[in-house]
């Protein structure tokens, strides 16, 4: 099963034929802008859309997704430093984790390094564990498209200065410790809330 946000509302994708209380449509037969519409007009009145695309194979699943909305590929971190605090970047009013667009022939281990240290200002990287892939759709220059973004635990022993990315609009760079960061989560993204535990979001 996967999810693909549209800003806080997930589309299911699996290869089950029906989930209950969700409106079933066959992945190849989905009309993209018609339901992030109507999702986005649910959001405004305060409902939940609840979508469900599905395929019997898991691997057309994916497939017809990603031929249904060009597609952009980035790489990201959750990053620990040696006193087990999280690295946060606040962008667009809201708590996030440094990521961003893969260059092109760049692998995904290169470009969360890379963006991390570029948004954030923090050297000294070591990659410790993939973690998660996120799917969430965006809308850019008239056009929607959906990001895939390859998100990678890292740890680091520095302890410098913290300087955020303004030409990416990042206005804030801060190490929350799990106090902070469980109230940094409540003005997050769905999509960034999965890659933490359930005792940051309780």
């Amino acid at each position: 099963m996967y999810k693909v946000f549209v800003n806080n509302t997930p589309i299911i994708l699996s290869t089950k034929k029906g989930i209950e209380d969700y409106k079933t449509i066959h992945i190849k037969d989905v009309e993209f802008p018609e339901i992030i519409r109507d999702i986005l007009h649910k959001e405004d009145k305060g409902r939940e859309a609840k979508y469900h695309f599905y395929h019997k194979s898991e691997e057309k699943l994916l497939e017809h997704l990603y031929a249904k909305l060009p597609v952009v590929v980035a790489g990201g971190g959750k990053v620990y430093n040696s006193k087990k605090e999280v690295l946060f970047i606040h962008r667009n009013g809201k708590w996030d984790l440094p990521k961003g667009k893969a260059e092109k022939k760049e692998d995904m281990e290169t470009t969360a390094i890379r963006e991390v240290e570029e948004e954030t200002g923090v050297t000294g990287l070591e990659i410790t564990k993939f973690l998660y892939k996120t799917y969430h759709i965006f809308k850019r220059n008239g056009e929607f498209r959906l990001k895939v973004t390859y998100w990678f635990e890292m740890k680091t022993e520095y302890d410098g200065v913290l300087t955020p990315q303004k030409n990416e609009g990042i206005m804030k760079v801060k190490w929350k410790d799990a106090k902070k960061a469980k109230k940094a989560l409540k003005d997050s993204y769905a999509n960034i809330k999965q890659l933490f535990s359930h005792e940051y979001l309780s």
